[in-house]
């Protein structure tokens, strides 16, 4: 099957903002609203458009990666006073989410976690914090691709 041609025209668009994310939040901790919510949104818009109709399963993933992420966030800070997890990290999955599908979320956080921790385990941060929009935009394009590219062909859902 060939690969969705809106698909592959997003794909330069999606990098970059994915690439802009992860330098933001190595330099400043942070990623903002202004690159968040726009992929929130470009990504249901193409599901919907893909889908000619409402995308359910980006959607659900769109909703389930800001819920799950935040209340993650939310208990650490009640547990230690400190962020353990931000909310652009959650917006960030939310977008992975809309671009995704919810069944892809698992892998995503897998990827990302999994990439976080041997950095942390072997390249030795100079500061004890690993931002982790980093590895959740890489393990989020990584996947994108593969669906788009590889093998992994058809709807979120």
């Amino acid at each position: 099957m060939a690969p969705d041609a809106a698909a592959l025209a997003a794909t330069p668009l999606l990098g970059a903002a994915l690439l802009a994310l992860a330098w933001i939040d190595l330099r400043e901790r942070r990623l903002p609203d202004r690159l968040t919510l726009p992929l929130i949104a470009a990504g249901l818009a193409l599901a919907a458009w893909r889908d000619g109709g409402w995308p359910i399963a980006e959607l659900i993933g769109a909703s389930a990666g800001l819920c799950v992420f935040w209340a993650l966030g939310e208990a650490h800070w009640r547990r230690r006073g400190t962020e353990g997890l931000g909310l652009g990290d959650a917006k960030l999955l939310a977008a992975a989410g809309a671009w995704l599908g919810w069944r892809a979320l698992p892998l995503v956080v897998l990827v990302a976690a999994l990439g976080a921790l041997a950095f942390a385990a072997l390249g030795r941060p100079r500061r004890r914090e690993v931002a982790f929009g980093p590895w959740l935009a890489m393990a989020f394009l990584a996947l994108w691709l593969a669906r788009i590219l590889g093998p992994i062909q058809g709807g979120g859902g």
